[in-house]
């Protein structure tokens, strides 16, 4: 049996229990190949405890492991790392728990969290240079590791109680969904809700359009004094939170980050 032959049959021996494949390996080999295949599957299970502890905290020890069973059993891994082993799992349990769908919101929460950990660090506007900022011309970059959730249900909030170790409240579908912005802060991963005003500025702003022509934007809806605060609230916000990574004068503009 040449070497590529034997790993696949590993693979499919590990991945399907497939005996056709553990038959050509060898009887001799069927101990090691069940130590073999434990070890696979409690790996990946500990990947996926590890990666989604609030998850599990709210559907609990049974179900979570009946869900990770099920994963392992239709996504086998296919990356380099286990890193990235969870990311299907949120849609693994929005198919395997369709009636509750803040199960698989709060994974995605947990998803979402721990990918920006691991995103690519962003250079930070220095708020000592903003003086000579032209910002009717301004054109904001924002860091490429912002994301953006709707939520159905009243997921977040579920999520926050349970990273408090507080009593989390009863699931519920909302009346509007949550819209929740997600970034990384230095070392920090930040989560917060946003509502839908903030939502359509931040859109904007990242498909180019200009700081000044927001306010204008804002000022026709709201008025001037009340639009040019609330923008001016939203400018403070996105720099201190270290989500803005650039400033360019319009000529000067780098492609918006989209």
């Amino acid at each position: 049996m040449s070497l590529l032959a034997l790993q696949r049959d590993m693979r499919d021996w590990l991945l399907r229990e497939d005996m056709a494949a553990a038959d050509r390996i060898g009887a001799a080999a069927g101990p090691g190949l069940a130590v073999y295949q434990n070890n696979y599957r409690t790996q990946l299970v500990t990947c996926l405890e590890l990666s989604f502890p609030r998850t599990r905290a709210w559907i609990g020890e049974d179900l979570f492991l009946h869900a990770a069973v099920h994963h392992i059993d239709s996504v086998p891994p296919s990356s380099w790392t286990l890193d990235a082993y969870g990311r299907d799992f949120p849609m693994t349990l929005a198919r395997l728990h369709a009636d509750d769908p803040e199960i698989a919101e709060i994974a995605g929460i947990e998803l979402a969290l721990e990918e920006l950990f691991v995103a690519a660090d962003s250079p930070v506007v220095r708020l000592d240079g903003l003086g000579n900022v032209d910002w009717d011309r301004a054109v904001l970059t924002f860091s490429s590791s912002i994301d953006l959730m709707h939520l159905q249900t009243n997921g977040f909030v579920i999520w926050s109680a349970l990273v408090d170790q507080r009593e989390p409240p009863a699931p519920q579908y909302l009346d509007m969904p949550d819209i929740v912005i997600l970034w990384r802060q230095s070392e920090q991963c930040r989560i917060r809700t946003i509502d839908d005003a903030e939502l359509q500025a931040l859109l904007k702003l990242r498909r180019g359009m200009t700081f000044g022509a927001l306010c204008r934007d804002v000022a026709l809806s709201l008025g001037e004094e009340a639009g040019m605060m609330l923008v001016g609230r939203w400018l403070g916000l996105w720099l201190s939170d270290q989500m803005v990574v650039a400033i360019h004068d319009r000529g000067q503009a780098e492609p918006p980050c989209l």
